[in-house]
């Protein structure tokens, strides 16, 4: 029997025999431990195959039902039935879960836009000379996919398609080669737009918004981890990852950039600008020469944008304090009195002195003033004049602005000192592959994190934009948006059903008093925040292994909510740690789903033990992320802090 089975078949017993050693006996059980009881059956289940959302609502009507019948007999069939209809209810009118359709839907359509294998190549010569070239560049490639698309089989089944040859022929070792590809697929449910994060926020009652906010950087953070391993692999153990040939990195040339590169110079600038001012550019047209050179300016013009819109906001005066109105104290008050006294015959609120009566017709408006109390009607010193409101100066720039402004222009200079027309094709590719999907990404997620937008309607945006990027590319069609709607459909019903089941297990759990057992015994601990933090990183650490991130979260993550208050964790915190540690649930073993896609498509001779062991590396690299983000947690939490005081 394969190892992965008797792996499977070790967890499963160690879950039956933790269950019944640490039960009591049948005759000392209360529901508290039925509760218990039933969690452990749902993994075991959930382990055996059967689907998860009808395992969920299966268990749950089970032992709801036990629940009712404990304390009224007569009535418990009916309210275990009002139970599944009330939890179903709340669940289907849930505004935030409108929103996994719609990245989905933008998912599949990227997906089938062919984009990924334009990028790949045009990052892997981007990264040419780099070490371990090929393998950055397949993580640079899945983050980005994975990120747009947030669906991990569909990135690492596509860049296993089309990476892992690529570096199998080039020298690369199996391990090295699968761990990438499925390291850097994972990444899209960490990085927003995240699936994942709205079932958590869903599930905890936490804010989407403050979750994308706040996983932005962790998510980088990890994949500049993998791509500093790499690079430091290949660094010291060359043979694993071969440098890229001289003869690859040749990047053919348009007969204009070769006119110009051999007459003129070799560097754009210089080349473009010198093509366009003398007479040796007979044989180039000046249409070629003008597109190129627009081109070629577009990342100062790119700075220029940047810069100004920072200079304008940290130059921008204060805002003005309107001085009008504001009056000495005695005075204005009865002018107020006169000016309305007058123009009673208007349209306005009436004068209401004494405190509250009847409201004064309109005729009678002048004696109610006349009488007035005299200290409130007698003339006073005449108001103090509002000053005129002048524009204010700009503030001066800070040295800090100024300090940005020089790296960005040494920046520039060594950038275009460099600027080939070698890199400028690399440019072009970069432009027609990378920037649109780029430009999409952060138009979404923008829009959520500066409050532009609801995650619902940002997700709308981006499946507008992914219709626009699939017929940009010609690759809009019937059978494309078919397969589309009907995979989204698909994937959409099992989150809700999931989601409903998982409503229903919680509502018996919390029936049978399991969650108070476990609450008891947890506080009986007498941890501290720390110690309870590591224990339950941990706990879904190990749960990663035989389960898949959705069922930890719907299954495991209410348990593990309602005690954050006691210990004084911050959800939103809470969730970014467990979305870093979730990214083992698809790189640990036996269930390790990313390892089953890419062996799906891999030649015969990888195998999956040599999968597996590709990714312990990457697992190993997730743990030091979770570290580093417990130790400093204005990681995940500045740009949250910042945007949401």
């Amino acid at each position: 029997m394969r190892k992965e089975v008797w792996f499977g078949l070790t967890i499963m017993a160690a879950v039956v025999l933790a269950a019944f050693v640490l039960l009591p006996a049948p005759s000392m059980m209360t529901n508290g431990h039925l509760g218990l009881l039933m969690l452990a059956l749902v993994v075991v289940a959930i382990m055996l195959g059967f689907p998860t959302a009808f395992t969920l609502m299966g268990m749950g009507m089970v032992f709801a039902w036990i629940a009712y019948k404990s304390s009224n007999p007569d009535l418990a069939v009916q309210q275990t039935l009002d139970l599944m209809v009330q939890r179903t209810y709340s669940v289907m009118s849930n505004d935030v879960l409108i929103s996994i359709p719609l990245f989905v839907f933008m998912g599949y359509l990227i997906e089938r836009a062919n984009l990924i294998e334009k990028l790949f190549k045009s990052m892997h010569l981007a990264t040419a000379r780099v070490p371990g070239s090929l393998a950055v560049a397949t993580i640079v490639t899945c983050a980005i996919f994975a990120t747009a698309t947030g669906i991990v089989g569909a990135v690492v089944t596509l860049m296993g398609l089309l990476a892992l040859p690529a570096m199998l022929r080039a020298g690369y070792s199996v391990q090295l080669s699968a761990g990438a590809i499925t390291a850097g697929g994972c990444l899209g449910i960490l990085i927003p737009p995240s699936v994942m994060l709205i079932v958590y926020g869903a599930t905890a009652g936490v804010s989407v918004v403050k979750l994308y906010a706040g996983a932005f950087f962790p998510g980088i953070m990890l994949a500049t981890l993998y791509i500093l391993y790499v690079i430091v692999l290949a660094k010291f153990k060359p043979h694993l990852a071969p440098p890229m040939s001289a003869e690859d990195r040749i990047v053919p040339l348009p007969p204009f950039a070769e006119i110009v590169s051999t007459s003129i110079s070799n560097k754009v600038l210089p080349g473009l600008i010198g093509a366009i001012k003398g007479k040796r550019n007979a044989a180039v047209p000046m249409q070629d020469l003008l597109k190129h050179l627009g081109i070629a300016i577009l990342p100062a013009l790119a700075v220029a944008v940047i810069m100004g819109a920072i200079f304008l906001k940290v130059t921008a005066p204060a805002p003005l304090v309107d001085a009008e109105g504001v009056v000495a104290m005695g005075g204005g008050f009865t002018e107020s009195i006169e000016e309305e006294t007058a123009s009673v015959g208007g349209l306005q609120e009436p004068v209401e002195i004494g405190g509250l009566q009847a409201l004064p017709s309109e005729a009678a408006a002048p004696e109610a003033v006349a009488k007035a109390p005299a200290e409130v009607v007698a003339p006073s010193a005449p108001a103090v004049a509002a000053a005129p409101v002048t524009a204010q100066e700009r503030i001066a720039a800070p040295a800090s602005f100024w300090i940005g402004l020089a790296s960005c222009a040494v920046a520039l200079a060594l950038f275009y000192a460099y600027f080939s027309f070698a890199r400028l094709e690399i440019f072009k590719m970069l432009l027609g592959s990378f920037f649109p999907l780029a430009v999409m990404i952060l138009a979404v997620l923008g829009t959520i994190v500066f409050g532009l937008a609801t995650p619902t309607e940002a997700a709308a945006m981006g499946s507008m934009g992914g219709l626009v990027l699939a017929a940009a590319y010609r690759k809009l069609n019937m059978n494309v948006l078919r397969e589309s709607v009907f995979l989204t459909a698909k994937t959409s019903a099992m989150v809700c059903w999931l989601f409903v089941g998982s409503s229903i297990f919680s509502a018996a759990f919390a029936l049978l008093g399991g969650q108070e057992l476990i609450n008891t015994w947890v506080l009986s601990l007498d941890m501290t925040p720390v110690q309870f933090m590591i224990l339950a990183q941990v706990v879904i650490f190990l749960l990663g292994w035989p389960l898949e991130w959705t069922e930890i979260i719907v299954i495991f993550m209410p348990i593990f909510i309602p005690l954050l208050p006691h210990f004084g964790i911050d959800p939103l915190f809470f969730g970014l740690l467990v979305a870093l540690n979730l990214q083992t649930a698809f790189l640990s073993p036996p269930v390790a789903m990313a390892a089953f896609y890419l062996k799906g498509v891999s030649p015969p001779h990888v195998t999956l033990n040599q999968i597996f062991a590709g990714m312990m590396p990457f697992m190993a690299i997730q743990v030091l992320a979770i570290v580093l983000l417990y130790q400093f947690p204005a990681i995940g939490l500045w740009l949250p802090e910042l945007l949401y005081k």
